[in-house]
């Protein structure tokens, strides 16, 4: 089945994980959580950093006017401590999320708590995870900030595009399996060859999910503003962050069935033949 059969099979997929979300939609709450926690651990360690001059050193830093001898320890334990506590939160509430999604596949009925309970019970999984996929992020911000090669860049790119398919099923592992990190992603990488067709295509669709979804909240944030600039952020804030956890939500959902029918499993709410054409689709 060519290019346009998987894209066929991946958007009936989306339909059904937009079926399932709809029977709990307190699901859409996980995304708009971790976009909060991240702002809080943001707005701490800026705060942190402001007494410590870390921010001034940056400041300096990119506009040029110091060198690299001016860093401090104090200013590289405080970076690489916000870079991996954002991927912690994400990744923590993606697990809640996914979680609560798997829950619901599986024929229960869960909610916030449930998905906030499975997490925690798995919190050294995913602070082993965060490290890896932080370092991993880390070294390839890195090498493309050094890379000023048009064709360094494109294979950076390509080599980020590829460890994102490979980890896919990671998360998901996680949470259902109890397994460590290393364990999960060498097992994600083995289910990458099966469904590298639907993680491609369905990565096209949420980001085209993405863009309209931005689009519907913007207009009548937009709108509003013209007349009361005020009210028109608040709008514009809230139904942004609502569009755009609606999406994640999605796609946590998405990603849940496509991991259980790596395991065999039909979840609740998909249809067998959609899945099995799915997977074959390539």
């Amino acid at each position: 089945m060519g290019f346009f059969g998987t894209i066929g099979h991946t958007f009936d997929l989306m339909k059904m994980s937009w079926r399932v979300l709809m029977k709990d939609r307190e699901l859409i709450l996980f995304p708009i959580f971790a976009g909060i926690a991240l702002l809080l651990a943001i707005g701490i360690f800026a705060a942190v950093a402001s007494t410590t001059g870390t921010l001034d050193r940056v400041d300096a830093l990119t506009a040029s006017q110091s060198t690299e001898e001016e860093v401090q320890a104090v200013d590289v334990v405080l970076t690489l401590g916000l870079y991996v506590t954002g991927y912690f939160i994400v990744i923590f509430f993606n697990a809640a999320l996914i979680a609560a999604a798997l829950e619901r596949l599986r024929g229960g009925d869960p909610n916030v708590g449930s998905g906030l309970r499975a997490a925690s019970t798995h919190l050294p999984q995913i602070l082993g995870w965060a490290l890896i996929a932080a370092t991993v992020g880390l070294i390839l911000q890195i090498a493309r900030s050094r890379t000023d090669n048009f064709l360094g860049r494109i294979a950076l790119s390509i080599v980020g595009g590829v460890w994102a398919y490979m980890t896919f099923f990671v998360v998901p592992m996680l949470v259902a399996e109890g397994i460590g990190p290393v364990t999960a992603i060498k097992r994600s990488g083995a289910l990458f060859r099966r469904t590298w067709g639907q993680q491609a295509v369905s990565s096209f669709g949420f980001g085209l999910f993405y863009i309209v979804a931005g689009l519907v909240a913007f207009l009548p944030a937009a709108a509003l503003f013209a007349i009361s600039p005020i009210a028109g952020l608040f709008l514009g804030v809230l139904l942004v962050g609502l569009a755009f956890g609606t999406v994640q939500a999605l796609e946590g959902v998405f990603k849940a069935a496509l991991y259980e029918h790596s395991n065999g499993e039909v979840p609740q709410g998909f249809d067998r033949s959609t899945l099995t054409g799915a997977y074959r689709a390539r």
